[in-house]
């Protein structure tokens, strides 16, 4: 999120569309083992003791070698960059609508309330699409192993279950956790950092991205990892709606079960929101070099 540079200097629409791109590819690419565990546990956690990650991506690695750890990888990548390139800009373009036109500031709500509907964007256009085949890719490997590739997971749930049951099972979970994520991941982001420069804190360093950037990931796991486990839940191989998805969390772990992969979650999310607003703002700065902005 690049709404203006420590001069005020906001980067173009353009700039912001492919810093968010970029940041969102390499954060998926380089936590995607993360994802991988925790949506096994979501799926199936309720089956066996192993709920730590580390344990989790050891045992697939033996029992179905280190390939079967990226499997759906390259979705969550073409997704990432989807997602992320549209909230960054949906979120900068709305930002601009409400901040202080001096300062260039946002109220913490504000800040907030511009994150969440980036959310609801990046949802309906490019995360539950992604989303819902890169869980039915890693469910399918357990189970029915009938998935060659993402294209040929896309055609058969779209011959099995129709347009909106192959590519938007779990949208509402979905946009409820984007909604959340966004809003609580972006607007706290934001927030510490303004905050930060009227402190007169160097905010622009590679450290203080990450940190951050993981602080603001830490506080969105905890509250919108019960939107994530129905999400995930919903968008299983076979077709399962959202209810049937939180009666059947319900029944296999009570209430607790909805914050089923949190540790999982969280050792991404730290990582990644690290690295994507590091990630962002680093090809910010080298996207404006080079168009000489």
């Amino acid at each position: 999120m690049v709404a203006a540079d420590a001069d005020g200097k906001k980067a173009s629409p353009l700039v912001a569309l492919l810093a968010g791109g970029i940041a969102g590819g390499v954060e998926s690419a380089s936590t995607y083992p993360f994802e991988f565990a925790k949506t096994r546990v979501q799926l199936y956690g309720h089956e066996g003791p192993r709920r730590n990650p580390f344990a989790i991506v050891a045992q697939v690695a033996r029992q179905e070698g280190l390939r079967a750890m990226y499997k759906g990888c390259s979705t969550m990548i073409v997704g990432s960059i989807g997602k992320d390139a549209v909230r960054f800009v949906m979120f900068d373009s709305i930002r601009s609508m409400f901040e202080d036109p001096v300062t260039h500031r946002l109220g913490t709500a504000q800040s907030i309330g511009c994150g969440m509907l980036a959310g609801v964007a990046a949802s309906t256009l490019a995360v539950t699409p992604s989303e819902r085949i890169k869980t039915a890719l890693i469910d399918d490997a357990r189970t029915t192993k009938r998935f060659r590739s993402p294209w040929h997971c896309i055609t058969l749930l779209y011959r099995e279950q129709g347009f909106r049951g192959a590519l938007f099972s779990g949208y509402v979970a979905t946009t409820l956790k984007q909604i959340g994520t966004t809003g609580f991941r972006l607007g706290t982001y934001s927030a510490i950092k303004d905050w930060e420069r009227s402190k007169g804190v160097a905010v622009d360093g590679i450290v203080a991205s990450f940190a951050n950037g993981a602080i603001a990931g830490t506080i969105t796991t905890f509250a919108t990892q019960p939107f994530d486990t129905v999400k995930t839940k919903a968008q299983q191989a076979k077709k399962t709606g959202t209810m049937e998805s939180v009666r059947a969390i319900l029944a296999e772990d009570g209430v607790r079960g909805f914050w089923r992969g949190t540790v999982m979650r969280l050792g991404r999310t730290v990582v990644a929101g690290g690295i994507l607003f590091t990630a962002n703002e680093e090809a910010t700065k080298m996207l404006k070099l080079l168009l000489g902005q």
